[in-house]
C-alpha cells in the first residue's frame, strides 16, 4: 500500500510529488504517479514544442522544485545566467526550464514512483483509497492527489467543429493527439485565435511558410505581461478574494482577473515585423461561415470578406468546465463531494475534498485563485497540503 497516489504527471503532479519528498513527507517507494503518459510531464514538452516556445511566460521563480531560486541557481552554476532568461522578470528559455525540471525529477527519482496508464475508478473503503486502472491493476493508498487538467477538452467553433467531421486531415486543434508537427501541415494556413497559443504557432508557421499564413482572431491584440495581476500570488488580491462568502462570487472574480487571450508585449512586436515583412497576415473579425471546396480548399468568410485555406489551425483554448472524467463523476457522486454551481470542487485551506483527498490545478482554483492551473499555481498547491501535514503532526 502506498501513503500517497498522485493522478496527473504533468506539471501539478511532478511539483506536489518534489514537495512531499523534498518535505520527507514520503519517499519514493511509498508515492506512486499514475498519468496517461510513459515520462513526467509528457504533454507539457510535447506541446510547447509543437508551437515553438522559446520564453516561457512565468518568471524564473516558478518551477517544479521547493526552492523558489533553485532555477537562477542552476542556470548559474551551468553558466547559463546570460542566455536563459528574458525581461525584467527573468523568464526562463524553455530548454532551460526543462532541463531544469529533468534535473529535479531525477534528484527525486520521480520515474522509480511512475505508473503508466489511465484511471478509470477511485474507490474509498474503510479509509483506504482503490485506484484502479483500465487495465484492471489496483492501487491502495492512505492519501490521493488529483492533479489533472482540462486540457482534453478542446473549444473548437462550431463551424469548425462541422469541417473537421469532412475533413479531418485539414482542420485541428493545435493540440490534437493526431497533430504530430506543424512542419507537416500544407499551406495556405489560417490559425485561429487570439491568445499567447496562437501567436507563438503564427511566429514559428510564418517562418516555415512565409506568405501563407494567416491568423484571425476575434479581438485586437490585448497586451498583458502575465494572464493575470501578480497581486494575485500573495495577499494583495487574494486576502480579498478569501472574504467572498459566495462561491459563485469566487468563479466570477476569476474570470474576471484571467487576461483571456492575452500575449506579452515583445510576443506583439515579433507578429508586427512579421506582418510588415508580409510573412504573417493579421486579420481580426469573426467566422461567419466555412465551405469546403470541390478542390477541397476551405473557404472562410469573415466579416465581408473571405480567405482560402488548405489547413486550419484551431488556437481556441479549453473548455472550462470540470474534467470530463467519468471516474471523477462517480467520485462525486458516490462521496457526495461538495462542488459549486460551476461544477468545481468546494475544498478547505489544505485543499482537501474530503479527508485524505486532495486537488491541484484547476480543481483548486476557488480556493487558490486565478492562477491555480499555472506554474505559480501548482507551488501553491504543494505548499499548502505540505504546510497542512506539518499542522497534522504536531
Amino acid at each position: 500500500m502506498y501513503d500517497w497516489i498522485i493522478i496527473g504527471g504533468g506539471i501539478h503532479g511532478c511539483t506536489v510529488a518534489s514537495f512531499l519528498i523534498k518535505n520527507q513527507k514520503t519517499s519514493n517507494d511509498k508515492l506512486l504517479i499514475i498519468d496517461p503518459y510513459s515520462e513526467p510531464m509528457y504533454r507539457w514538452r510535447r506541446n510547447t514544442k509543437l508551437i515553438g516556445m522559446e520564453y516561457l511566460r512565468s518568471p524564473s521563480v516558478h518551477q517544479i522544485d521547493v526552492d523558489p531560486f533553485s532555477l537562477q541557481k542552476y542556470a548559474q552554476e551551468n553558466s547559463l545566467s546570460s542566455s536563459g532568461f528574458y525581461g525584467q522578470y527573468k523568464r526562463p528559455a524553455l530548454t532551460l526550464f526543462n532541463e531544469h525540471c529533468e534535473t529535479i525529477i531525477n534528484e527525486v527519482n520521480l520515474k522509480n514512483s511512475w505508473h503508466q496508464g489511465k484511471v478509470c475508478s477511485v474507490k474509498k473503503t474503510k479509509g483506504i483509497w482503490k485506484v484502479t486502472t483500465e487495465n484492471g491493476e489496483a492501487f491502495l493508498t492512505k492519501n490521493i492527489v488529483i492533479s489533472i487538467s482540462i486540457n482534453d477538452q478542446f473549444n473548437i467553433p462550431d463551424w469548425a467543429a462541422e469541417v473537421k467531421a469532412k475533413l479531418p486531415n485539414q482542420l485541428y486543434h493545435i493540440f490534437d493527439e493526431n497533430m504530430d508537427k506543424v512542419e507537416a501541415l500544407k499551406p495556405p494556413i489560417v490559425i485561429i485565435g487570439g491568445g499567447i497559443t496562437a501567436a507563438h504557432l503564427s511566429i514559428k508557421l510564418s517562418n516555415l511558410y512565409p506568405g501563407q499564413v494567416t491568423l484571425v482572431k476575434r479581438h485586437p491584440f490585448r497586451v498583458h505581461d502575465f494572464d493575470s495581476d501578480p497581486g494575485w500570488l500573495g495577499p494583495k488580491k487574494l486576502r480579498i478574494f478569501y472574504k467572498v462568502e459566495t462561491y459563485e462570487e469566487r468563479r466570477q472574480s476569476i474570470n474576471t482577473a484571467r487576461n483571456k487571450g492575452s500575449i506579452p508585449k515583445e510576443i506583439l512586436l515579433k507578429l508586427k515585423k512579421l506582418k510588415r515583412e508580409s510573412k504573417l497576415r493579421i486579420e481580426d473579425g469573426e467566422i461567419q461561415s466555412a465551405k469546403i471546396n470541390e478542390d477541397k480548399n476551405i473557404s472562410l468568410v469573415i466579416d465581408i470578406q473571405m480567405l482560402t485555406a488548405q489547413t486550419i489551425v484551431c488556437s481556441t483554448g479549453f473548455v472550462p468546465s470540470l474534467p470530463n472524467q467519468q471516474w471523477l463523476k462517480e467520485l462525486i457522486e458516490e462521496h457526495k463531494l461538495k462542488c459549486a454551481t460551476c461544477g468545481y470542487p468546494i475544498i478547505n485551506q489544505s485543499l482537501e475534498w474530503c479527508s485524505h483527498l486532495y486537488v491541484s490545478g484547476p480543481l483548486a482554483e476557488l480556493e487558490i485563485g486565478p492562477v491555480s492551473r499555472n506554474i505559480s499555481g501548482a507551488r501553491m498547491a504543494a505548499e499548502r497540503i505540505v504546510s497542512s501535514l506539518n499542522y497534522k503532526t504536531e
